[in-house]
């Protein structure tokens, strides 16, 4: 069996609501802040798109759309998720699973994780199973436990198609 694992990651400033909506997962989730970034600064769709890059050897994130080029300005990440899927598939690879983690202080992401696993897995085209969604508090340290920060990671098993 032919597979292949990718893991991506990423971090946004935290800052006030001018910063736009606090979009996780493609979710947007009610809090006074929002995050800072070129795009709609989606953390968790940008680490799920760098995994599934990086599981079929594709330039990342930041290759294939930089905050230089002005059409990713205040972009949907759900964009840059769709394209890695097609970019994966045209390569051969089908998605396995995914497992994700998102990590915030604030605000508490339980009651959201089951809508982020449904948007996830609807813009990628494959079943709500194939998606994982955890949330973790920065427990008062570092730029996430001070809230400064969003960070979150994903890990991507991709297999060949036909396999």
């Amino acid at each position: 069996m032919n597979l292949r694992i990718g893991l991506g990651e990423d971090r946004h400033r935290l800052g006030d609501k001018l910063s736009g909506p606090l979009r996780l997962g493609g979710v947007d989730v009610p809090h006074e802040r929002g995050l800072f970034g070129h795009s709609d600064a989606d953390v968790l769709l940008h680490a799920v798109t760098d995994a599934l890059l990086g599981a079929a050897g594709l330039p990342d994130i930041g290759e294939l759309f930089p905050n230089t080029d002005a059409e990713n300005r205040r972009r949907d990440s759900a964009e840059f998720l769709r394209e890695a899927i097609r970019r994966v598939r045209e390569k051969g690879y089908e998605l396995v699973n995914l497992d994700c983690v998102v990590h915030a202080q604030q605000p508490k992401l339980s009651p959201y994780k089951d809508a982020m696993r449904h948007a996830i897995a609807g813009v990628l085209g494959v079943s709500v199973t194939q998606v994982n969604v955890k949330a973790k508090t920065g427990e008062g340290v570092g730029p996430v436990g001070r809230e400064e920060a969003i960070d979150a990671r994903c890990v991507a098993l991709l297999v060949a198609s036909g396999q």
